[in-house]
């Protein structure tokens, strides 16, 4: 008889999208992070590509893109 425990099981990440997405079906990205890096894909194509970059490269990113 197995008396261990299963091991625990992979948890899903969570996505999120932006702040000023309408919400309306329209272009819009979802993110998930982790410790090191960010992953973003379509909202529309959930099981479609996903693009991963490191946590630093996307705050580099997210800055540059705040001074428009």
């Amino acid at each position: 008889m197995n008396t261990q425990a299963p091991a625990p099981s992979a948890t899903k990440p969570v996505w999120f999208k932006s702040s000023y997405s309408a919400g309306d079906g329209g272009d819009c990205v979802e993110v998930t992070t982790t410790d090191t890096s960010v992953h973003v894909r379509d909202s529309k194509r959930t099981s479609g590509p996903i693009l991963s970059v490191g946590a630093a490269q996307w705050a580099t990113f997210v800055r540059m893109a705040a001074r428009g």
